[in-house]
């Protein structure tokens, strides 16, 4: 096609005025952005990140018992959600830092504050781009002991290490963005000495053995909250197994714990029972395989690790776990683990759920009705500790107290009664069906809850969910 000499002329004249005008600023260091230092979680602000959304995590893992340390290079695998200049990751301890790059190019790095590792990568990182962070480090990993929440990270027991990260833990074993509201899918890759098992969440997907040391590979395909993630290195004997639903089942016990082979196979078996009766009231089970570990590690408590819980009953030799605390912790693979809070202040969403799964449980298998259940907890004095605070809003160092289980149950089962038992038990297989793998809050259930029983729950949220004291019956 030919040009008219007007049209060159116009040509002319805006090549000019391009030329004429002045040159654009350099906009490109002004579009990136440093991430947030926090998810903006106010119980506990130091902790995940803002600004990428984290894929998967490969955390190789190989642990030596002469100096209780590891040496480990974990990839995070993630998406920016804004223009990114820099970004942190939760990494909280001495563990060193030998290298760190950004899509295999070396980043700059500094440690600042607990738990803050920011990163700035070589460059910007635009929106919806995808990027990996690979983190090599060596040490011994610290373990967090905090009065209100316990023990949790880098547990070292007997003959290993068993790493339990309810609520902050993650972050002293591997670099984590640290929140619930970012879940992920998880690959571990494990290597000790072969006397030693290896176990995670998960499935086993190999194993091999060279040189005296054993290397096992776990993956867990279901995305996966930080807080939920879980190894263990020790003597263990274990079983496999299916439950009679067809859900693959993997069981450990600790030699240490001496838990006879009989109460293994039984751990084993009810753990199997838990998972299909779990399965008939909630919904089909949301992983790929079911299981549990007991541990000795002297923590006191059960942990609802994602597909396989933890349970550390140190308190006598040979114990295995309750059919109760089999329901409350597998329960909690729905509620909690398959469903997490949007924020620390829903936990009550996890407990309970959990604790009325015990009360079903016991309702069930041993003759206690839900309503005894229920009676017996209301008997609680009006000025026990039970009735202080609110259910949905317990403040950071009562997330693990009795107003979030016991009374949490106690709100559940006054929402069973005010909608009745059929739109209750189609709530109980809806509600994890619907926010299956993802995060949800309290004001998500409640509406949840009301659309499908077609009923006002103000009076009913507000009277057990966001008020102090005892309510009246």
């Amino acid at each position: 096609m030919s040009r008219t000499p007007r049209a060159l002329a116009a040509v002319a004249l805006s090549t000019a005025a391009v030329l004429a005008a002045p040159a654009a600023p350099a906009v490109a260091a002004a579009r990136f952005t440093p991430g947030a230092p926090g998810a903006g979680d106010p119980y506990f602000p130091d902790m995940g990140n803002g600004g990428y959304d984290v894929a998967h995590y490969d955390i190789g893992v190989k642990y030596d018992p002469a100096t209780k340390g590891i040496q480990a290079v974990t990839r995070v695998k993630a998406r920016a959600t804004q223009n990114l200049s820099r970004f942190d990751l939760d990494f909280l301890g001495p563990l060193k830092i030998s290298s760190l790059k950004v899509d295999g190019r070396k980043a700059s790095y500094q440690r600042t504050g607990a738990q803050e590792l920011v990163i700035t990568p070589p460059s910007g990182l635009r929106k919806n781009r995808t990027f990996t962070v690979t983190v090599a480090y060596s040490g011994v990993p610290q373990t967090v002991n905090d009065d209100a929440l316990g023990t949790s990270g880098w547990i070292p027991t007997a003959d290993g290490a068993v790493m339990l990260n309810q609520p902050i833990g993650a972050a002293t074993v591997f670099p984590v963005n640290d929140h619930p509201s970012d879940k992920a899918t998880y690959t571990f890759i494990l290597s000790a000495p072969s006397e030693l098992t290896t176990l995670a969440n998960g499935d086993l997907r190999g194993k091999s053995t060279k040189g005296g040391w054993t290397t096992t590979r776990w993956d867990v395909r279901n995305p996966m909250a930080s807080e939920l993630s879980m190894f263990a290195i020790g003597k263990y004997d274990t079983i496999s197994g299916r439950t009679k639903g067809g859900v693959p089942n993997l069981t450990a016990t600790d030699r240490v714990q001496g838990v006879t082979a009989g109460d293994a196979r039984k751990f084993h078996d009810q753990t199997a029972q838990v998972t299909d009766f779990e399965a008939s009231l909630y919904g089909r089970y949301p992983f790929s395989s079911t299981g549990g570990i007991v541990v000795k590690a002297g923590v006191g408590y059960a942990l609802e690790t994602q597909g396989r819980p933890v349970y550390d009953l140190g308190r006598r030799p040979g114990s295995i776990p309750s059919g109760g605390l089999l329901a409350h912790e597998l329960g909690h693979q729905w509620f909690g683990d398959a469903v997490s809070p949007a924020r620390w202040a829903d936990i009550w969403l996890n407990e309970g759920f959990a604790t009325y799964s015990e009360w079903l449980y016991a309702e069930k298998f041993e003759g206690t009705p839900v309503q005894t259940s229920f009676d017996e907890t209301y008997k609680a004095p009006a000025d026990s500790a039970l009735w202080k605070g609110k259910v949905a809003d317990p403040g950071r160092d009562h997330i693990f107290d009795g107003l979030v289980y016991d009374r949490g149950a106690m709100a559940i089962h006054a929402l069973r009664k005010r909608i009745g038992d059929r739109s209750f038990y189609r709530l109980l297989e809806a509600w994890p069906t619907a926010y299956r793998y993802g995060n949800a809050s309290t004001a998500d259930f409640v509406r949840f809850a009301a659309r499908l029983s077609h009923r006002n729950l103000d009076a009913w949220a507000k009277t057990w969910l966001y008020s102090e004291g005892k309510p009246s019956l």
